[in-house]
C-alpha cells in the first residue's frame, strides 16, 4: 500500500509541500529527498548550510533530513581556538 510523503524545504523557515507524493516505502521517499537535494544543489551555487529537505510522513512526523549543501561549513557553528 502506498503512503503519502511530503518534502518540505527548511532553513529556519519552512517551505511546505502541500501535495506530497506517494511511495511504497519510507526508503523510497528518502531516496527521492536525496534527488531533490541534489537537483537544488546543482541549480544554485553553495548556499545556506542549514538548508535541507525534510521528509514528512502522512501522520506529520519527520522521518529524514537531507542536507542540500552537505559540504558547506556553517561558520556560526565553528569554534575558534
Amino acid at each position: 500500500m502506498k503512503r503519502t510523503y511530503f518534502f518540505d524545504l527548511k532553513d529556519g523557515v519552512a517551505v511546505r509541500d502541500r501535495l506530497g507524493l506517494e511511495f511504497i516505502t519510507s526508503d523510497a521517499a528518502i531516496a527521492h529527498s536525496r534527488e531533490i537535494a541534489l537537483k537544488l544543489s546543482e541549480a544554485d551555487p553553495p548556499g545556506d548550510p542549514n538548508l535541507h529537505v525534510s521528509v514528512i510522513n502522512e501522520v506529520g512526523a519527520e522521518i529524514h533530513r537531507e542536507p542540500v549543501y552537505p559540504d558547506v561549513v556553517d561558520i556560526s557553528e565553528s569554534k575558534n581556538g
